[in-house]
């Protein structure tokens, strides 16, 4: 058992006394891999060594008794060694090609999906939600269990044409990731502002700072400094929420949820870009999101269908143009969808942010 580690308070831990003894001793030095079958990796190095890692989902947020049963499985069925993914998932690595049939049946039995690999649909890497963010407008944690029991098939199957990478945020402004399916929180309207509590609570020229469109100004209310907005700028983003708790934006009617499509990262074939938005106003209707699931499976249905082997979302996009995308999911596409808002270059060079 490696030693207990002193507190880091910064940066990431040295890796290597965690990993596998083959990865550990073979080191970037990988001759061959390839990928048996869903939720299972193969690698070979130059010294002739091989390893499997087999991939199961997870919950983004565990009690100490599922984390003691994942680490029994890996001891009993095991080398005693795991890994988590950004994306939530738990990788058991193995030398010994024989043990990966009992390890995947042991994690099967106890539940945990066998998948996210190659060309299927990853696991949702997303926020906190309302366990720890201190501002969500949703529960970014329950949208992807209730989303991935909806996806669970396409999860544990590769039969998408490429990988297909999503992720959820529950604000607009601090985690969202890039990812071929995004869902976001949309706010709707500008935030209501507690005016008792502004003055004791609030640095208020940090918050002005914060503004990215230079909508919120101090003022004086009612004898005691605190702040307004200018509605016709305010782009309902939720920035100035975090510094300022009085300035609440969070609201069960009109915080609402958006998929974006087309984000990618990668170099890969083509080049990184920014996702899209293709539906708004979907209800933040918790615990099962259904509107949610509704537009995600009926992208990931067309995509499947219509995308040539090895396309990503955007690549799939590109090629049959935004009208046909939207014809084919039949998602309405309204006046909002159009990318032509020229005020942003007044709101920026206003804010304290940027200036060109």
């Amino acid at each position: 058992m490696a030693e207990l580690r002193p507190p880091i308070e910064s940066g990431a831990p040295d890796p290597m006394p965690y990993m596998h003894p083959v990865m550990v001793k073979n080191y970037g030095k990988w001759a061959f891999h390839s990928h048996p079958k869903p939720g299972v990796l193969y690698h070979r190095a130059e010294s002739g060594d091989e390893i499997w890692t087999v991939k199961a989902g997870t919950a983004r947020q565990m009690d100490h008794y599922t984390i003691r049963e994942l680490a029994d499985i890996a001891d009993q069925y095991g080398d005693g060694f795991v890994r988590f993914t950004a994306r939530s998932n738990i990788e058991y690595m193995v030398a010994d090609g024989s043990k990966v049939e009992p390890l995947i049946k042991a994690l099967s039995d106890k539940g945990y999906p066998i998948g996210g690999t190659a060309n299927s649909v990853s696991m949702i890497a997303h926020t906190q939600g309302w366990l720890h963010c201190d501002i969500p407008g949703t529960d970014a944690s329950g949208v992807v269990k209730a989303l991935m029991d909806e996806l669970y098939d396409d999860f544990v199957k590769c039969e998408m044409p490429n990988r297909v990478k999503l992720s959820t945020s529950c604000c607009e402004i601090n985690c969202g990731g890039q990812a071929d399916i995004a869902i976001i929180v949309q706010h709707t309207k500008p935030p209501k502002i507690n005016h008792d509590l502004v003055a004791n609570v609030c640095e208020r020229p940090s918050v002005v700072a914060r503004c990215p469109v230079a909508a919120i100004r101090p003022a004086l209310v009612n004898g005691k400094p605190s702040l307004e907005v200018d509605e016709k700028k305010c782009i309902c983003c939720g920035a100035c929420f975090p510094p300022c708790p009085p300035m609440q934006i969070n609201d069960p009617e009109h915080s609402k949820i958006a998929i974006w499509v087309g984000g990618k990262n990668s170099n890969a074939r083509s080049k990184p870009t920014f996702h899209k938005l293709v539906a708004a106003g979907l209800p933040n209707n918790a615990p099962r999101w259904p509107e949610v699931a509704e537009v995600v499976k009926k992208i990931l249905a067309t995509y499947k269908e219509d995308g040539k082997p090895w396309e990503r979302m955007i690549d799939w996009i590109d090629r049959i143009g935004w009208p046909a995308f939207f014809e084919k999911t039949g998602l309405p596409f309204t006046k909002y969808h159009i990318d032509n808002w020229r005020g942003g270059r007044y709101n920026l060079n206003a804010s304290a942010h940027i200036r060109f």
